[in-house]
């Protein structure tokens, strides 16, 4: 047998490894998932404190009145919402100027006409939201999050304050209408569950951190503390910065899954996803070692085994008779691979609630997981710019170049103007 033979069967021993440990491990795994559903909790806290629900929105026309109505029909019982109306171009300033005429002083409006230089569009709203609001807690969501139960924000609270927390981040449950959005993810989100599994993020001796914008629960005083949206006004991820700046000053950091609590829809078509997981992965993993190592394991331990899979079929067909055994070998070898990778796959899919079925895809979806990993990188090394909401970035920590042509001035909160009827 050939050394290139050797390391093969070696390579096959050591990722089949990894994924029988995997394969053992998972049913533990998934038993130890905390997951916050509608029953968690009966009713209200008692003695409530006030909460300030921030909402930037920016072009968010097709979302932003069921993101409204579902906040507003929160049976917390005391709460002020707060929509930040981010230089929006489309129909999102007509849509929250009639709700604020249908709820009055149950929404508030603000407009953002420009953002300041340095700053990311989004945090620069929420830092003008921030400075509007008067809850002792402060919610931060998306445009694009659906509430699913009337009792989100009140679970959320009961949850915070049991667990002593000071920043609450519950990870939303994604909205999957098209074949592609079932087939990729998933496969990007297995990435970041294996980087920020819960059980580590919320573990205090960890310095492992991670939170998701969708849904971000915090004291002012943790905001205060950690510099609040001015500290990361030139990250793109700033919710992930966010929480690391919370567990550097030992603040009590918690993030858990839901099941009927939220929802969103990440990304309406596949370039949208490609740009904003890009966006994603760049600032979760944020340095290129991390980003490349990122890249080796999926490689290495999810294709690898198919691309050798392959490479067995082909010799066995077209090898000799002297080398039929050791192709054959080889051929069963990395099918026990693949199989046992399967499994574990699916077990996984199953235990989140995605239907077996869709596991099959996981292959497929994990392929482009692996370019957008490159594409992150690039971002990372400062190598391409990323385009998102409308602004152009270069690398994952740099100031964000603005795109108007006049300078940006400071700009304070505005109350809602009525708008001129859309042409």
């Amino acid at each position: 047998m050939s050394i290139g033979f050797q390391i093969w069967f070696v390579l096959a021993c050591g990722i089949g490894l990894v994924w029988l440990v995997r394969f053992v491990t998972i049913g533990s795994v998934l038993r130890r998932r905390y997951v916050l559903k509608p029953d968690a909790f009966q009713g209200p806290p008692e003695n409530a404190p006030r909460v300030s629900v921030l909402v930037a929105a920016r072009d968010e026309e097709d979302n932003i009145e069921t993101c409204v109505t579902t906040l507003l029909d929160q049976d917390y019982p005391n709460f002020e919402l707060i929509v930040i109306n981010d230089r929006s171009q489309d129909g999102t300033a007509a849509i929250l100027a009639r709700l604020q005429r249908q709820f009055g002083d149950r929404l508030r409006v603000v407009t953002v006409r420009e953002c300041l230089d340095g700053w990311f569009g989004k945090s620069h709203a929420m830092h003008v939201g921030v400075a509007e609001s008067r809850g002792d807690w402060l919610l931060f969501t998306d445009a694009d999050c659906r509430q699913t139960t009337r009792h989100t924000l009140s679970i959320a609270m009961q949850e915070a304050r049991t667990h002593g927390t000071d920043f609450l981040s519950i990870i939303p449950m994604l909205e999957s209408r098209a074949i592609w959005e079932r087939i990729l993810q998933p496969a990007c989100s297995l990435v970041l569950i294996i980087r920020f599994l819960p059980q580590r993020v919320n573990d205090p001796k960890k310095r492992i951190a991670y939170a998701n914008g969708a849904f971000m629960l915090m004291t002012r005083r943790c905001y205060n503390a950690i510099g609040g949206h001015e500290r990361v006004r030139a990250r793109l991820n700033e919710d992930i910065e966010m929480a690391r700046l919370a567990k550097q000053r030992e603040l009590r950091l918690r993030v858990v899954e839901n099941e009927g609590l939220y929802q969103t829809r990440m990304y309406p078509t596949p370039p949208a996803a490609w740009t904003g997981w890009s966006r994603i992965f760049a600032g979760a993993f944020s340095s290129p070692p991390r980003v490349l190592a990122a890249c080796a394991v999926v490689f290495l331990v999810v294709l690898v085994p198919w691309i050798s899979l392959g490479v067995a079929l082909i010799g066995r067909a077209s090898g000799t008779a002297d080398t039929a055994s050791l192709w054959g070998t080889a051929l069963w070898t990395w099918l026990s691979v693949v199989i046992l990778q399967q499994l574990v796959i699916t077990r996984f899919y199953a235990g989140v609630g995605i239907a077996r079925a869709w596991s099959f895809t996981y292959i497929l979806g994990v392929t482009v997981t692996l370019g957008i990993l490159v594409n992150a990188l690039f971002k990372v090394l400062g190598a391409t710019t990323t385009k998102w909401r409308s602004s152009t970035y270069r690398g994952a920590r740099t100031i964000p170049q603005p795109q108007s042509a006049s300078p940006n001035r400071v700009v304070g909160a505005e109350p809602i103007q009525e708008p001129a009827a859309p042409t």
